[in-house]
């Protein structure tokens, strides 16, 4: 059993005083849960998935025990004692342990308000420790980056950076490789982006400048999206292949573009559409402290206020998360594309306990209850926050990861796990997905 030591009570739960002063101070406040109501539902949460999940570990136990002594009397039978192992032997065993089940008829699964970036956008994702405020930040903000700093900066071009200042001529290759780039997935009607002396908008289509020759658009128009500042100038055009999104921005005044005949200073690409923000494999969550920690970052994920000091070059400053980015669509409405990869929430899994809550008995409670209400808790200050503000799911979802679950009956479990989390917060069913 925990130490009781600075602890207090709420509904016969003994909460850790940090963990219990931050949901009281700063994720009920404005999230529109009654704090009484919240506490009491978390006593029932704990009262009423407790015994289950420790049945579950139970099962769990006792398959890994007659798998072990399984092992232990089929082992090769070259060994002394053994008998030779048989694949159908062994399938049969896991079947009638319950370890293997049969796969059910077919089953149609739908669902609503599921962001883009989950249900169309084929993007890459990436995971970091939730604890690390300096790089969950990075991570959302690494929707967008620029692919001249990518080339340049690494071996993707076929050679690494030479050390020193900067090399024009690398420079120059990026800006090439970049055209080349523009070429395979946005081609001209006629002519190659390298000959682009300037792009600019004419009735909702992108139109490109040539040195020399007529002007020229895209063989699919349809890969125009918007554009930034005025259309016939612009800081910015938008294109689109297969979901994703390819800012060109331009800028003569810009070192780079200053060298480029368009003006084109960098080609800004979306990259890490989402973003699981971990709170199992990759952080060290002992206590009330630690949890607390890394509860406070996900909410801060959720507000879209995080920010963290960072040190570089004797320097200071501080890290945010980006902003939206806005364009004009090509029919002239406002387009705000979304500035940060979604984020996802992995609680851990069923076998933890945390001494940050002690239950009725003084039983340190099971982390993926703690993690269920508490994070899709702070989740409420993306849903019901400012509509204007950096929001996360512009859909109206929580995206949570559960990992390790064994079986059929563990996912029933996280299922009802969520949807008692859903009542006590006051969300729709299948808010949480």
């Amino acid at each position: 059993m925990a130490d009781d030591t600075d602890r207090i009570e709420a509904h016969g739960l003994q909460v850790a005083r940090p963990l219990k002063h931050f949901l009281d101070e700063e994720v009920l406040p404005d999230s529109g849960v009654d704090p009484d109501d919240f506490w009491a539902g978390f006593a029932d949460l704990v009262a009423t998935f407790t015994s289950r999940n420790r049945d579950l570990l139970a099962t769990r136990e006792s398959m890994q025990q007659a798998i072990d002594d399984w092992y232990r009397t089929h082992r090769d039978g070259s060994r002394e004692g053994g008998t030779a192992l048989d694949g159908d032997d062994h399938l049969a065993f896991l079947r009638d342990l319950g370890y293997l089940v049969d796969e059910p008829d077919q089953v149609t699964v739908d669902t609503t308000d599921i962001d883009p970036e989950i249900a169309d956008i084929a993007g890459p994702q990436l995971v970091v420790p939730v604890t690390n405020a300096r790089y969950a930040i990075n991570a959302a903000n690494a929707r967008w980056g620029s692919l001249y700093d990518a080339l340049y900066g690494t071996d993707a071009m076929g050679d690494a950076p030479p050390a020193g200042p900067y090399d024009a001529e690398r420079g120059q290759r990026v800006i090439a490789w970049g055209r080349d780039f523009l070429d395979d997935t946005f081609p001209l009607s006629n002519g190659s982006h390298a000959d682009a002396t300037g792009y600019r908008v004419a009735d909702g289509a992108l139109v490109v400048d040539r040195d020399g020759s007529d002007s020229t658009g895209l063989a699919d128009p349809g890969q125009f999206s918007g554009h930034a500042g005025d259309a016939h100038d612009p800081t910015a055009v938008l294109l689109t292949n297969n979901g994703l999104r390819v800012e060109v921005a331009i800028d003569p005044d810009d070192d780079i573009g200053a060298t480029d005949a368009a003006g084109v200073a960098d080609l800004v690409m979306e990259a890490a559409v989402s973003v699981i923000m971990d709170c199992e494999d990759s952080v060290a969550c002992v206590d009330g402290d630690d949890k607390t920690a890394a509860y406070r970052n996900w909410l801060g994920l959720q507000r879209g206020d995080l920010t963290t000091p960072v040190t570089k070059a004797g320097e200071t400053f501080t890290r945010t998360m980006d902003d939206d980015r806005h364009y004009t669509a090509p029919d002239g409405s406002d387009l705000v594309v979304h500035g940060r990869g979604l984020q996802l929430v992995r609680n851990v899994g069923h076998l933890m306990t945390t001494p940050a809550v002690l239950d009725a008995d003084g039983d340190e409670v099971f982390e993926g209850l703690v993690d269920a209400l508490v994070t899709v808790a702070c989740a409420l200050h993306d849903l019901r926050g400012d509509p204007d503000g950096r929001r996360n799911s512009l859909a109206g979802s929580v995206y949570l990861v559960k990992p390790k679950m064994h079986g059929p009956e563990e996912v029933a479990f996280t299922d009802d796990v969520l949807t008692h989390v859903e009542r006590v917060l006051g969300l729709e069913p299948n808010t949480v997905k």
